[in-house]
């Protein structure tokens, strides 16, 4: 599997060079081949950027939408992104944790692992946090891996379909008004699942924490 992509990326040597310079109109030009050859190498692109962040997020999302149109290219920029985090997440946990558990911030770990989900969810939706460092530290601490699926699944919707408008600029799109209302509004609801879950969360802390005192005071 290394070998694979080893050769890969050697045979896209002309295409590595234009993203990393950027230029997305030479990449649709000289991709313009098969359409395997083209997700190959966005998910490729999208793992290296989901390991070490040194691709910019908004750019292989500008790359997917040259390449598949708005609508596909915003659905696989979310799907490979998904297979991308899975990918860092069990290579660090199975391989790579008793190296890089001593290079986190224990408080990070703390907070992963007090939060679970919505550590994972919250990182995702905010672009201060690199993609990378959410898939390390999610591998590093307890979090389980349905968890962190569904918090980048959500999360990664939503932030994704935002970072898809820019490329094109709201005013000059193009596209099916339906398919914009029928993402906002999954949008929306992931929103509204992230809201439940957050407060349900918090009153089963509270209700942990009342319970807790409630036990001091009894030994008192």
């Amino acid at each position: 599997m290394v070998l694979s992509v080893v050769v890969f990326i050697a045979y896209s040597t002309n295409v590595v060079s234009l993203v990393r310079n950027g230029d997305v109109e030479s990449i649709r030009s000289t991709m313009d081949g098969s359409i395997i050859y083209k997700l190959l190498f966005s998910l490729i692109a999208m793992v290296i950027q989901n390991t070490f962040t040194i691709i910019p997020l908004i750019l292989l999302i500008s790359i997917n939408v040259a390449l598949f149109g708005f609508f596909y290219g915003f659905i696989w920029s979310w799907l490979s992104s998904i297979i991308a985090a899975i990918i860092v997440f069990i290579t660090v946990r199975y391989f790579f944790q008793g190296w890089l558990i001593h290079k986190v911030s224990p408080k990070l770990l703390a907070k992963a692992k007090k939060k679970g989900f919505l550590y994972v969810f919250e990182a995702r939706i905010f672009p201060f946090v690199p993609t990378s460092l959410v898939n390390i530290v999610s591998g590093l601490s307890p979090i389980q891996l349905k968890f962190f699926i569904f918090g980048t699944l959500i999360g990664n919707f939503i932030y994704f379909f935002a970072l898809s408008l820019i490329p094109l600029g709201l005013l000059s799109l193009n596209i099916d008004k339906h398919v914009i209302g029928i993402i906002i509004v999954l949008s929306v609801l992931s929103f509204f699942v992230y809201k439940v879950i957050h407060h349900r969360k918090n009153r089963v802390e509270a209700s942990y924490d009342n319970l807790k005192k409630k036990e001091m005071e009894e030994k008192v």
